[in-house]
């Protein structure tokens, strides 16, 4: 906007004369604004000498006023897309012209200092300054320094980011808001909101334009949430002739199955070793994290992949599967998780309990500070793990009268690991034993279906929707599902029958 200097014949105030150029050049009669903007005003406009830049949202035939700044800055509008997830927090800075990706950044949710899971972490929030602790440390400790460090690299002004959305479960998007969030674990399970209010920087206290507007993917139910529709989103289920099962693989484990006529979720409590939670050893898939692994049968040396360096600091979730695989093909573990005591092997030891574990790397080996076991503690909590989410989607097709024949494709989506091995997941009994060639795994599905309602209104209309459509079974209730979960904590399932070409591969070994 180059703006009509002010004189004593053409003398109306400061934002009348923005109102007026509004007006005259853009075509809207009315604006509205804020007072923190107004505050700018006087100064902005004098400091480039009446050029400046307005950014604005448009309704009908008015206009909102976010921003102002001196000179021309037209060519700087960005939106925000956030996953915040139970483990680990991803940012992702858009161009909002090009709709180009500029950056992402992640760190651990600094929430977990106050529990590994929803549930710990909604039984927090009820004690003395609890919803606040961690509502800061999603915003404060962990959020806004993602996007300060973003910022500083790419050199751009926190108010030019103007649009965000945001996915997370249902108990991290209450958190987020503050909000409550102790009935959602009572029976019945009731969740304080499933649709975004309506939210600006300022409500939120993000480091972003004070009236940037914020939209929260919408929920399904307690323990469905906006991860989740984002995913679905993502993942096309609501536009598929086929049957498509979409798991994903985070703290809560949340899985959906349907098509374009149809779609029923449910969740179940994984807890967080799929991110590395909950393991002695584990991390989220990051630098210097333990994606792959192979043991030699002879030796049962490991071959260790790792990512971004050559010293292993812990273990990721795809790395952990292909351990537990490789321990039960090379015999060090039964079908139950229980390392074997016969085995006469350096890599393997037992603690004063009779607790056993098996070391991955020897601090001697990489000059490390301890050695990187996974202990027979650790393999139980994997495999209860990978037991919950085999038997929740087994419970949830067959609430339809179907059983796996029925899927088309396999969806995996989480922080898991870009370097997911399906044959070995279906070898410990994580996913179900059918052809390869329909899963895929599609990584951090959530962060992809916000960036897509980012950019896209009809992406968040139809968000908005697959919100609305979804159903959820409460798994907890269905009578079923326990008799099918204490079945799946075993290698690869108490009944083997279930698994065909694993049967056959074990020969031997498939006795419990």
């Amino acid at each position: 906007m180059e703006l009509d200097k002010p004189t004593i014949d053409d003398n109306i105030c400061d934002i009348d004369r923005i109102e007026r150029y509004v007006r005259n050049n853009l075509g809207y009669d009315e604006i509205d604004y804020t007072v923190e903007l107004l505050r700018k005003v006087p100064e902005v406009i004098r400091e480039s000498d009446f050029n400046v830049t307005i950014t604005y949202v448009k309704k009908k035939n008015k206009i909102t006023i976010l921003n102002i700044e001196p000179g021309n800055n037209e060519n700087q509008l960005y939106g925000v897309a956030i996953d915040i997830g139970t483990t680990s927090v991803v940012v992702c800075l858009v161009d909002l012209y090009s709709k180009e990706i500029i950056d992402k950044a992640s760190s651990g949710n600094a929430q977990i200092k106050y529990g590994a899971d929803v549930i710990h972490r909604i039984i927090y929030s009820t004690k003395k300054n609890g919803l606040k602790h961690l509502r800061d440390a999603v915003i404060d400790e962990t959020i806004n320094p993602l996007l300060e460090s973003i910022y500083i690299k790419n050199n751009i002004d926190k108010d030019n980011v103007v649009s965000l959305v945001i996915a997370g479960n249902t108990t991290m998007s209450s958190l987020f808001l503050g909000v409550h969030t102790d009935y959602l674990r009572q029976e019945p399970f009731i969740p304080p909101f499933l649709k975004s209010p309506k939210l600006i920087g300022k409500d939120i206290g993000l480091n972003v334009n004070d009236s940037a507007y914020i939209f929260l993917a919408p929920s399904v139910a307690s323990y469905v949430g906006g991860d989740i529709t984002a995913g679905v989103l993502s993942a096309g289920i609501w536009t598929s002739e086929e049957n498509i099962l979409f798991i994903d693989l985070g703290t809560n484990g949340e899985i959906v199955f349907g098509n374009k006529d149809y779609m029923m979720s449910c969740a179940c409590s994984a807890g967080p070793a799929f991110e590395g939670g909950g393991i002695s050893c584990g991390m989220r898939a990051s630098n210097g994290a333990i994606e792959k692994v192979s043991i030699d049968k002879e030796t049962l040396y490991p071959k260790l992949s790792i990512i971004g360096d050559d010293k292993p600091i812990g273990i990721c979730g795809s790395g952990i599967i292909d351990l537990i695989c490789q321990m039960l093909l090379s015999g060090v573990v039964d079908r139950r998780g229980k390392i074997n005591k016969d085995l006469n092997n350096d890599r393997i030891r037992f603690n004063e309990h009779e607790i056993g574990e098996y070391v991955l790397a020897f601090k001697e080996e990489y000059g490390i500070e301890n050695d990187i076991t996974v202990t027979e503690v650790d393999i139980d909590n994997f495999i209860r793990a990978k037991g919950a989410i085999y038997s929740g989607a087994a419970t949830l097709i067959e609430s339809l009268g179907m059983d796996f024949s029925a899927i088309d494709k396999v969806y995996i989506a989480g922080g898991i690991g870009n370097n997911l091995n399906i044959e070995n997941s279906i070898l410990i009994g994580l996913l179900p034993d059918i052809e390869r060639e329909k899963f895929a795994y599609i990584g951090n599905s959530s962060l992809v279906g916000s960036y897509l309602a980012l950019v896209s209104k009809d992406a968040k209309m139809k968000l908005q929707d697959i919100g609305n459509e979804m159903t959820y079974v409460e798994l907890s209730v269905y009578p079923t599902y326990m008799d099918e979960f204490i079945s799946a904590c075993f290698l690869p399932h108490t009944n083997i029958e279930q698994f065909p070409t694993v049967k056959e591969l074990l020969g031997d070994k498939v006795k419990i």
